[in-house]
């Protein structure tokens, strides 16, 4: 476990935050220098997650092989328990509090596709969003899981030209013909790729511990993707996350042993799907009682963190391990009736 890249993780899920915190309560409409950074830069933490990830799948299965289906359940079962309790959550809020979050509108064909990670138009007419909106980045995940099980059919050092070869397939000629939904003709999802090169060459040791450069590293990407709009997302602010995440791994000893950074880093994913439902709140109580915006966000935060960390506890943590061995103990009966 790389601390350095549980760190990022936390980092990237904080601007998300604080990039969503200016979208609820201002509309994106930024009164100071710091307001506007997290509104035009603050979606820059998704890039960061889709390289990490990239990353972290490649380095956590590259010397193990196992069928497509198992990868994908156990993919599965790390996703989806928390992810539909967030989900149902932001549904039952919307249609308690309609009245007062007039851009948000509850569908049932939206909230049930939202569910299955399909891509549908959001009925507050804004896009191809889910009910719980910031799922948008997990229909793009569960197509780099999809994708990734493909290639234990393969050699290992095949490996990363087979998903490379099939998100390209996907996105160049699938989604940008029509035969699929256009959501996946976004050329964010190569960020993943981006992490994968990363994992190879951490893994063949070109990688070197330092201090001076990856910092300069660190820096050249955040002051690119200031500089940058996101209309090439990829190379202007991938390639900057990127650097970024290189970096990051690169100054590995100077985070190791953090026992803080390990658990921002772990509740990072209940962060980015609990935060959107308790901003709202927030701005529900601001709107009743007339307070300001930043007293209410100074609230938000510890809920936020520590909603996180009991929610990864006891979903994330918790019902993965027992789904997880419950699915080993049905697979090593099955083995055993086979062997028998």
């Amino acid at each position: 476990m790389l601390i350095s890249v549980q760190a990022l993780r936390a980092f990237a899920a904080w601007v998300v935050v604080c990039h969503h915190f200016m979208q609820i309560f201002f509309d994106f409409k930024a009164s100071g220098p710091v307001g506007e950074f997290f509104v035009t830069k603050g979606a820059v933490g998704v890039d960061i997650f889709f390289v990490i990830s990239g990353l972290v799948i490649f380095l956590s299965t590259q010397n193990r092989d196992m069928p497509a289906g198992r990868f994908l359940m156990h993919r599965l079962i790390r996703i989806v328990p928390a992810y539909w309790l967030y989900t149902a959550a932001m549904a039952l809020l919307l249609l308690a509090a309609a009245p007062f979050l007039p851009h948000q509108v509850i569908g049932w064909q939206n909230f049930l596709l939202s569910l299955f990670f399909i891509p549908s138009e959001n009925p507050g007419g804004y896009g191809l969003y889910p009910t719980l909106n910031v799922g948008w980045t997990l229909n793009y995940e569960m197509l780099f899981y999809l994708l990734f099980s493909m290639v234990f059919l393969f050699e290992r050092r095949h490996r990363p030209l087979i998903i490379a070869a099939a998100l390209f397939a996907v996105t160049e000629i699938l989604a940008r013909t029509g035969l699929i939904s256009r959501f996946y003709g976004n050329d964010i999802v190569y960020e993943f790729l981006l992490g994968i090169g990363i994992g190879l060459v951490y893994r063949r040791g070109w990688i070197k511990q330092a201090f001076w450069l990856p910092l300069a590293g660190v820096a050249l990407g955040l002051v690119t993707i200031y500089l940058l709009g996101n209309e090439q997302r990829l190379l202007n602010w991938g390639l900057p996350s990127a650097l970024i995440v290189l970096s990051c791994v690169s100054l590995e000893p100077y985070f190791r042993g953090s026992r803080l950074l390990k658990v921002l880093g772990d509740c990072s994913y209940s962060v980015y799907l609990l935060h959107v439902l308790v901003l709202y709140g927030g701005l529900l109580m601001a709107q009743r009682f007339g307070l300001n915006p930043y007293v209410v966000f100074a609230f938000c935060v510890p809920i936020i963190a520590i909603g996180a960390w009991v929610s990864y506890e006891w979903i994330e943590k918790g019902l993965y391990r027992r789904m997880k061995g419950w699915l080993d103990v049905r697979r090593g009966a099955q083995e055993a009736r086979v062997l028998s």
